[in-house]
């Protein structure tokens, strides 16, 4: 029984129960998208605070609770106006503000070691935005300060660990230096600080209202896959998953493969048995980790079936994330008035996978053992096996579609970022370049800065300094092959690939050089040597002394950028494609922000518009991320496109182009969702792990990988591309592929999957997301 107004309404709105059982452990309140998960969630947590005003609260950090904090700011900043009001009863909170000011606050985890005024530090996340911004008293609150914890006076911990890495081993082994013995005394006074952490959360009551994410291993707070669920606050190392995830806030994989975390228990959570603890998620990528969650028994791999004792503990999440939780989505199977064809194939699929067969050799029996294939055999009145003949053909003529030659095509390749076209499609693009009678534009919305480490910065600088010290490499510049003709830049590019083809590390130093000078008197508007030097060495410094994570200043957001552009002027050109078909639209939206602004018409659409008048493109690709609630790039990209084709469309007679949806390695389509499958031979996956690695060198180390593969973003496309084969090839058969007449087929190993759409469709999509999420922010 539900004791909130506010779960209440959003429960009845939602259409929903708040459990579907025998499956579901936990309660489930859905939304439709990630703003109105955060605004769900800004209400239960003002309305427990109206009734517990010196309540014991923790409250998340990073991106998950963006609109949490957005929404939690806009009411109580114009708690009085009428509209806020009128939607505050609506939800059944009362009139009087509350006043966060006597709440007292419990900091989740933390980094170790990390200096806490360093921005990336969860310290500083949570005084910023819930300490001043929620107008919380730092005295009544509890941090995780540990950059003094049993230092001695005269030192500092970056002397204790000067290479941030902390030995837990020191725990059970004599110290063999002095250094070790100062760092097993650090670790001890840690130690000693967690138990006396837990002990003040205790004394308080427990916490009485949790706020948090769930990471990709199911993580809850720190408490990693695998994590004692009567484990209390500690000092403890992660999992490759969560440092993976973390690699971001951190400056890189690097960084954070080094990094131990201090957290709070999943006992301590659990402590007081009347908390309010929530558990927010967004998306389809967070499906699988949510079902297990909630669908399993307890058990330490899944760290957050701990909140299955607890009376008043809940998932909030938008529909993406809910959509593996098995019981929901039979609900919708069943309540549909005529079944689709694709909600058939779908079930059709899953059950041929499950029992790894082929579709056509399903059997009755194994379709009634599977609730969704047994409502379809329910609800039909044919012979169950021309249902199964009918998937079969229609999963076959998908794949037709992906070995049609297409010709006289102008494309438009679109990205968020430099390296989604390739680990998306790049297969595809191998065989539609094959004819000189397509067309080909590849355009980058972002720079993508971010993805570019100091590390890997400062590495380039010091051989710049290297090549400037070679006569050669001056006659270059005195020659003025660094201003002028933007063929130029070409060279640069073409120098390169001549170092990868005769395997000359030299070569392709000189031109990483080359490319590098030419972005700093672009940026400097200098060509003396002895300035550019001096510029270089100020980079160094500043490269060298700032921590990895920390937001950039705008001139070296900008070289960062362009070394991102470098390399996507590589990929290209190993294809044939000089700088004239590679476009850097550089959206001001993105700026490295925690929270990023939306895209604006004049600003970032209008470039998008201007680039599709001049190329008339007769296919637009684009990353689709139809829920909004994946990597924020995406979607406000994807959104930004959107806008631009209404303009575009709107001069009479102009030709509509189709567009063609794809995902990468963050998110992927269901075999039903795409409607064309690429095949994909050994030489395509090979042609891809050497382009990405010869072109992506910011990216080879993968200093912020996927948490599904520890190693370059190539060989999980591939993962996924092979993966996806072998879905396909379980419903269709092995002599499908290695018996067709089509040589293609025969040498296929993996698929991409492609959704093509018509303007209208792909406009649908996208205003109607578009509308309930500004519908939300008003």
């Amino acid at each position: 029984m539900l004791e909130s107004n506010v779960e209440k309404f959003a429960l009845e709105r939602s259409g929903r129960e708040f459990m579907y059982k025998p499956t579901e452990k936990t309660g489930v309140i859905e939304v439709d998208n990630f703003p109105e998960l955060g605004k769900l969630t800004a209400l239960r947590f003002l309305e427990w605070v109206q009734k517990n005003p010196q309540g014991v609260v923790s409250l998340p950090t990073g991106k998950t609770p963006e609109h949490f904090i957005k929404y939690v700011s806009k009411y109580l900043k114009h708690w009085s106006d009428a509209n806020v009001q009128k939607e505050l009863q609506q939800y059944g909170l009362n009139s009087q503000k509350p006043d966060l000011s006597e709440l007292h606050f419990v900091q989740i985890d933390e980094f170790y070691p990390i200096d806490p005024n360093q921005k990336n530090s969860f310290y500083y996340y949570v005084k910023k935005y819930y300490i001043d911004g929620f107008g919380l008293d730092p005295d009544k609150a509890m941090f995780m300060d540990l950059w003094h914890v049993g230092v001695p006076a005269n030192m500092t911990l970056k002397d204790i660990f000067p290479d941030g890495v902390v030995d837990l081993s020191l725990r059970n082994r004599h110290p063999a230096t002095h250094q070790e013995r100062l760092q097993k005394a650090v670790i001890e006074a840690v130690d000693q600080y967690c138990t006396d952490y837990e002990s003040r959360i205790r004394e308080m009551g427990g916490i009485g209202f949790f706020l948090g994410g769930i990471g990709p291993d199911g993580h809850i707070a720190f408490n990693i896959k695998g994590s004692d669920h009567y484990s209390t606050t500690r000092l403890t190392a992660t999992n490759y998953e969560t440092q993976a995830a973390a690699a971001s806030d951190l400056g890189g994989i690097e960084v954070s493969r080094n990094r131990l975390v201090v957290t709070i228990g999943l006992q301590t959570i659990t402590y007081n048995k009347h908390a309010v603890a929530i558990i927010i998620a967004a998306g389809e990528a967070k499906s699988r980790i949510v079902a297990e969650a909630i669908e399993r028994e307890k058990n330490n791999l899944y760290p957050a079936t701990i909140l299955q004792g607890l009376q008043n503990a809940r998932f909030y999440l938008t529909k993406g994330a809910a959509s593996r939780l098995v019981e929901r989505r039979f609900v919708d199977f069943k309540s549909m008035e005529e079944l689709p064809a694709d909600k058939i194939e779908r079930a059709l699929i899953n059950v041929a996978v499950k029992n790894d067969k082929k579709i056509i050799e399903l059997t009755q029996a194994d379709l009634k053992k599977d609730i969704f294939t047994k409502e379809i055999l329910r609800r039909s009145g044919k012979d169950y096996t021309k249902i199964l003949r009918s998937v079969e053909s229609s999963l076959m003529s998908k794949i037709d579609a992906g070995i049609k030659p297409i010709t006289n095509v102008t494309f438009m390749h679109t990205a968020p970022h430099h390296d989604d076209i390739m680990l998306g499609y790049l297969p595809y693009i191998n065989h539609l370049v094959r004819t000189p009678l397509n067309t080909h534009y590849f355009a980058y919305m972002t720079s993508g800065f971010n993805a570019v480490t100091n590390y890997y910065v400062l590495n380039l600088l010091e051989n710049l300094l290297k090549y400037l010290e070679k006569p050669g490499f001056r006659q270059l510049l005195e020659e003025g092959y660094f201003r002028g003709r933007s063929s130029n830049r070409d060279w640069d590019v073409y120098h390169y690939l001549d170092g990868v083809a005769s395997h000359s590390r030299t070569i392709k130093d000189e031109a990483n050089a080359r490319r590098l000078l030419r972005i700093l008197i672009y940026l400097y508007e200098e060509e003396s040597i002895e300035h550019l030097k001096d510029r270089i060495k100020e980079l160094v410094d500043y490269f060298r002394t700032q921590y990895p994570g920390k937001k950039d200043l705008a001139h070296i957001q900008m070289i960062k950028g362009m070394i991102r552009e470098w390399e996507a002027d590589l990929l290209w050109a190993h294809l044939g494609f000089d700088s004239k078909s590679v476009k850097h639209l550089r959206l001001g939206f993105y700026k490295g922000d925690m929270f990023t602004e939306d895209p604006e018409f004049v600003r970032d659409v209008r470039p998008i518009r201007q680039l599709m008048e001049q190329i008339t493109p007769d296919v637009v690709t684009l990353a689709f991320d139809p829920e909004g609630s994946g990597p924020d790039t995406h979607y406000k990209v994807m959104q930004a496109i959107a806008e631009a084709l209404k303009e575009y469309m709107k001069k009479k007679g102009r030709k509509e182009p189709e567009i063609w949806g794809y995902r990468n390695v963050w998110y992927r389509f269901h075999p039903t969702e795409a409607n064309v499958y690429v095949p994909v031979s050994l030489n395509s996956m090979a042609v891809m792990e050497s382009m990405f690695m010869y072109s992506f060198g910011s990216q080879r180390d993968a200093s912020f990988p996927s948490y599904e593969l520890d190693g370059p973003f190539s060989r999980l496309a591939q993962k996924i591309q092979a993966d996806q084969f072998q879905t396909l090839k379980t419903c269709l058969g092995d002599d499908y592929f290695n018996e067709n007449t089509h040589p293609r087929l025969r040498a296929c190993h993996g698929l991409c999957f492609i959704k093509k759409m018509t303007v209208p469709e792909f406009l649908e999509q996208t205003t109607a997301l578009k509308k309930k999420m500004e519908a939300n922010q008003k």
